[in-house]
């Protein structure tokens, strides 16, 4: 009994639990703490417009960001445009502009199958999309702008969970225009 209580505290703690944004635009939202607490790692798909979002993201969790087509000085020197990690047995492949199933910038979609990536991250469109990829036998994630900056009408974070090579239990969360953020 005594070794299976070990296998399950092993697996309940091999679970990932990840919290998903993009294009901040150097906006805080105190939302993001609350959304993204207990998660293992956080994600940010680039735009994040300032340093100090990624050092408030880092309070919370470990973070892997890449840099966007805004980002410059402190950011674009410590988030390098393509972050390609292992996480439970699932290859992520994470980009600020990388296209999407059916329209991925000129040779994602090759690169994408010679690394047999399983879940892609990108942002910049400030579109939520969670599109799964049949023929790549991937899924594409955009978590849409958590920030104010864009056109986008409902700013939007993304939550899932990565245990031994399934991604499963994907949330959109949606953030109301009634709170307190902060320009950096």
């Amino acid at each position: 009994l005594v070794g299976s209580e070990m296998c399950i505290r092993d697996r309940i703690t091999a679970m990932k639990r990840i919290g998903i944004l993009s294009d901040t635009h150097s906006c805080w939202d105190e939302r993001y703490r609350k959304h993204f607490a207990g998660c293992d790692e956080i994600w940010h798909a680039g735009d994040l417009g300032d340093i100090t979002i990624l050092e408030r993201l880092e309070e919370i969790a470990p973070v892997r960001a890449v840099r966007g087509n805004i980002d410059h000085g402190d950011v674009a020197r410590r988030c390098p445009e393509v972050q390609e990690f292992e996480v439970e047995g699932v290859k992520v492949w994470m980009t600020h502009i990388g296209g999407y199933p059916g329209r991925y910038s000129p040779g994602v979609k090759k690169l994408l199958a010679e690394k047999r990536i399983r879940l892609m991250i990108s942002g910049h469109s400030h579109i939520l999309k969670v599109i799964p990829d049949h023929e790549l036998h991937l899924l594409h994630v955009n978590p849409g702008a958590a920030g104010h900056h864009g056109w986008q009408k409902v700013r939007t974070l993304v939550r899932l969970v990565i245990d031994e090579g399934d991604i499963s239990d994907l949330e959109v969360i949606e953030l109301s225009p009634n709170s307190q953020i902060t320009y950096i």
